[in-house]
């Protein structure tokens, strides 16, 4: 089917990685394009694909050291981190290093499916818990809080963003359709000047403008 999306595993431990292919190969809308066990091992035969499953500790060069690699060789993938390791120095070396979302290894399975189809349709996902170290990081030395006229559903749909919330959680939790969310989205990035899930999660962490 032309319209699955196409994953790669990066992934050094036997088990885990089986235990993702099995999982996306029997979820549907998925295929899995590739399975390695070494970003040296990707590099040299990486193919096409929509999103990449990456770890961190790997044999070799790590997984946050191999994301401007592999974002140079396919500027359009989107990279998800699932890994182990929950500190603060890990998270944040990811996530400037590039990456589209970072998801712990005891993540469930099918908030792994949603995170990656989430993370195809330009999302940025993220383990709650994740979400929230991030928060805890900016609040102690963050500015006065901004405003940019947004709407108090707007605001609402902002916050799910900065809580690791994706698109299809945040209409559930609303009552309000997935193009209802895409829609507010679009609001939400105009009037906030950014362009990206990323973008706005950051300016209204720094800049306070939800709590």
């Amino acid at each position: 089917m032309a319209d699955r999306i196409r994953i790669v595993i990066i992934e050094d431990h036997p088990d885990f990685r089986q235990g993702l292919i099995e999982l996306l190969s029997s979820a549907g809308g998925f295929v899995v394009a590739a399975a390695f066990g070494s970003v040296e091992a990707a590099l040299r035969g990486m193919p096409a694909c929509d999103v990449i499953l990456l770890d961190i500790d790997l044999p070799g060069r790590s997984g946050i050291d191999a994301v401007p690699l592999l974002k140079k060789e396919l500027p359009s993938v989107r990279i998800v981190m699932v890994t182990v390791f929950d500190d603060d120095d890990s998270i944040f070396r990811a996530i400037l290093a590039g990456a589209d979302g970072y998801l712990l290894k005891r993540t469930p399975p099918a908030r792994i499916l949603t995170a990656l189809d989430d993370a195809a349709a330009g999302g940025t996902p993220m383990t709650p818990a994740v979400a929230r170290r991030i928060i805890e990081h900016f609040k102690a030395n963050t500015p006065p809080k901004a405003e940019y006229d947004l709407t108090a559903r707007e605001k609402e749909i902002l916050s799910a963003l900065v809580h690791g919330h994706d698109n299809r959680e945040i209409a559930d939790r609303l009552f309000i359709s997935y193009e209802t969310v895409r829609n507010h989205l679009k609001h939400i990035y105009e009037k906030l000047h950014v362009n990206s899930r990323t973008q706005a999660v950051s300016k209204a962490i720094t800049e306070r403008i939800v709590e």
